[in-house]
């Protein structure tokens, strides 16, 4: 993990003291379930609960135990019991290291998540609030990066309201997924552990039991997960890089806060770089890179391996902590964006309305016009725009419309008070409210569009 991106509630959940922690607690539990079978006495159940509550376990001790034993599940123990003392003796009956591991890291992930979850509302919070404020905001639609039609500013932000709302649905799912405990003893048959002591351990960790365990937990559950982490980071890096074209100096419709005292080069005093959207990226290739490694440690040996463990070891605190600073990083930035609705309603004209292309099309098809015949007409004037465009930079305000009025064979079907009639840019507005609705499940009141 790199401390530049990491935020303190995620590194607690994969810090050195929160496993050894759990791991007690996972033993602990098991006595407890043990004790209550018969199978310990409850005195020292009672003894191994409360000297542990007491304990502060010393990492540097562990390690020191694990460079002897080569075995870190072995240290642990063998530090707990100069805690514990003589009743040490029944800590981890029937019970294997993948039990403790592998319970661990269902609840590592599932606290994990619990802070993912909490970035996405924020997150989800943000793309609401700016969506509605920008709900008539016109700005050009672009297809292939070139304008198509118009949209509104808070349209895009909708679309990625409804994008990561689905991403926090799956997040659920994973974490659901991923919340199991297996203590079921060597190859998981329960040979030397009851299933009533995983049920327990389960309940008291907030996990639900693997139904078959073979002493891992399957990694088509942890897959499964690192999935659902890589689908957000795609939609984190897909509205960055929209930021990011919409700031581009010969766009800049949008671009991010840039604070008093900022820099942006070391060199070049005028620059304004969209430093956090371009980091943003980054880090979204960062969590996806997880993904992968995590579909092949599915194939394990057997019924078990530990093939997966030192990839888990990397990927698990690594992928939660870049998508948790990912996704505060992104609130931050959808909060506050800077947004030039002057500029988007200047850029969708330098083209002289021939995003009004499509409507003229269906006019003159509904004048009895083929559609290949229709498409010439069009075609051909909007070209002409293109050449002004492409020669000045600008090709003008309303230079299409009046480009069609002196064209003949378009008049000859279509007056020009109707050719005037399709550069309305409500026609374009017309359902938004129901999109906003279709998404957000409410009507939505905004202020009037800013055109």
């Amino acid at each position: 993990m790199i401390e530049r991106y990491t935020r303190a509630g995620m590194a607690a959940v994969w810090s050195a003291a929160a496993k050894y922690r759990i791991w007690f607690e996972i033993e602990a539990h098991s006595c407890d379930a043990l004790a209550e079978l018969g199978l310990i006495p409850k005195s020292a159940a009672w003894n191994i609960r409360n000297r542990g509550d007491l304990a502060e376990f010393d990492v540097a001790r562990i390690d020191e135990i694990e460079r002897e034993v080569k075995h870190d599940v072995v240290a642990f123990l063998t530090h707990l019991a100069e805690f514990i003392g003589e009743d040490s003796r029944f800590v981890h009956q029937g019970l294997t290291s993948s039990d403790v591991l592998d319970t661990t890291l269902s609840v590592q992930l599932a606290r994990a998540t619990d802070i993912l979850l909490a970035g996405m509302d924020r997150v989800l919070a943000a793309l609401e609030t700016r969506a509605v404020q920008h709900k008539y905001t016109v700005t050009i639609g672009r297809s292939h990066g070139i304008h198509a039609e118009p949209t509104t500013f808070g349209l895009k932000l909708v679309q990625a309201y409804a994008e990561f709302a689905r991403g926090r649905d799956r997040l659920v799912r994973a974490r659901e997924e991923i919340a199991v405990c297996a203590i079921s003893g060597a190859v998981g048959t329960f040979a030397n552990i009851a299933p009533a002591v995983e049920a327990h351990v389960a309940g008291k960790m907030g996990l639900t039991v693997e139904p078959v365990s073979t002493q891992i937990i399957p990694r088509d559950r942890h897959a499964a997960y690192f999935a659902a982490l890589g689908v957000i980071a795609g939609s984190i890096e897909r509205l960055a890089v929209e930021i990011r074209h919409l700031q581009r100096t010969e766009v800049l419709e949008a671009e991010e806060y840039f604070s008093g005292g900022q820099k942006g080069s070391s060199a070049m005093p005028h620059k304004r770089n969209p430093v956090l959207t371009e980091n943003l990226t980054g880090l979204a290739r960062l969590v996806r890179m997880a993904v992968m490694p995590a579909m092949e440690n599915v194939a394990l040996w057997h019924e078990r391996d530990i093939s997966h463990s030192s990839v888990e070891r990397g990927i698990a605190p690594d992928t939660t902590i870049h998508l948790d600073f990912a996704l505060h990083r992104l609130a931050d930035v959808i909060e506050n964006l800077v947004v030039y609705p002057d500029r988007m309603n200047a850029n969708m004209n330098r083209l002289g309305g021939i995003h009004n292309s499509q409507r003229v099309l269906l006019a003159l098809t509904r004048a009895g016009l083929s559609r290949e015949d229709s498409y010439r007409l069009v075609q051909r004037n909007a070209m002409k725009v293109w050449e002004l465009f492409r020669t000045a930079g600008d090709a003008g305000e309303g230079a299409f419309l009046s480009l069609l009025k002196n064209d003949r064979e378009i008049t000859q079907h279509l007056s020009a008070q109707k050719l005037a009639s399709m550069f309305d840019i409500d026609h374009h507005l017309k359902h938004v409210d129901e999109i906003f609705s279709r998404v957000l499940g409410r009507d939505i009141a905004t202020a009037q569009p800013d055109m």
